[in-house]
């Protein structure tokens, strides 16, 4: 058995994955890799999903056929969904991820499925990371990818090629004879994803031949310490948060004040993701004018997502923007 296969294997142990479980599949080396070693690998039912964005015209269309290829050939059912992404405006990348994720979320439901893989690799985690800290990320960010965190309704996010460097899974589909399809877009540097991929790591390799290992042992470290604060975050926002007006949430701005800024930041991104409210887009600006809004220096203010924030008198209030 491969070194790769193993790793997956280990993984599934490790994290006890039962059950169905859906595979997002993109067509590209990574995604196609985990298929094919979870479907060595793993015997409780496996259900492949394919979100076609659009925006790379027959491209894409030949990522989805060759998708449904490989479902025929495994004999794993396919789900097949699209949207013309670039149509919506906005930010692509953003707008796509959030289509995507929701629809995973739909199709795990729909098969009673408890856990969504994607094809993350530890070069993702590391470009992850850089990103961030591009952007001004605060310590949270610095916990990059999890490899299995709960997401929406009962359902997890697990990524078994967290700790494989993509050179490892080039080298077993090589290795193995595997076809796999290339993103055209994945050469634009008008994404600075790109660009971090083909220009920032290879520079910082030069300084560090193992920088994508160091980053993953930081994006570790950042979590394990994230994870001793979950509980008292948790029990913070259990004593701040008040009853739903609607659709609206609303927060004891007293209770706000007695907290650290620290805390405060850390309870807004816990609702953030239980909410589950795009964080792409929440910069450490944005964070600290929560703090501000629950300090009483700002009224009011707009995040991305559609959202706003407001304090009245004795409370902070959250919703979407009319």
């Amino acid at each position: 058995m491969s070194r790769f296969i193993t790793s997956i294997r280990q993984f599934v142990e490790a994290h006890a994955l039962t059950g169905p479980g859906i595979v997002a599949v993109s067509g590209g080396p990574d995604s196609v890799a985990l298929l094919h070693g979870l479907h060595a690998g793993y015997s409780d039912g496996l259900v492949i999903a394919h979100f076609n964005h659009r925006l790379r015209g027959s491209e894409s269309d030949q990522d989805e056929a060759f998708v449904r290829d490989l479902g025929a050939r495994f004999n794993i059912p396919v789900q097949v969904a699209s949207a013309d992404v670039q149509a919506m405006g906005g930010n692509i990348e953003a707008t796509g991820r959030r289509l995507r994720y929701d629809w995973f979320v739909d199709v795990a439901s729909q098969h009673s499925a408890r856990w969504i893989a994607t094809g993350h690799t530890a070069d993702d985690q590391a470009e992850t990371l850089l990103h961030r800290m591009i952007r001004g990320t605060g310590i949270h960010g610095l916990g990059g990818i999890a490899a299995n965190r709960p997401f929406r309704a009962g359902i997890a996010l697990v990524r078994p090629l967290l700790a494989v460097c993509r050179a490892d899974v080039i080298e077993y589909l090589t290795q193995e004879n595997i076809d796999y399809q290339t993103d055209s877009s994945n050469q634009d540097s008008a994404f600075t994803r790109n660009r971090i991929r083909q220009e920032l790591l290879p520079l910082l390799k030069t300084f560090n031949p193992r920088i994508v290992e160091s980053l993953g042992r930081l994006a570790h470290q950042a979590q394990e310490l994230a994870e001793d604060r979950v509980h008292h975050i948790e029990s913070l926002l259990a004593r701040c948060e008040r009853p739903r007006v609607g659709p609206t949430l609303v927060l004891d701005a007293e209770e706000l004040t007695l907290r650290t800024s620290s805390e405060i930041r850390e309870l807004f991104r816990r609702l953030w993701q239980r909410e589950g409210w795009p964080q792409l887009g929440m910069t450490a600006t944005h964070w600290g004018r929560l703090v501000d809004i629950a300090a009483g220096t700002v009224p009011a203010a707009d995040f991305p997502g559609g959202l706003t924030v407001r304090r009245i008198g004795k409370v902070v209030q959250i919703g979407h923007r009319a």
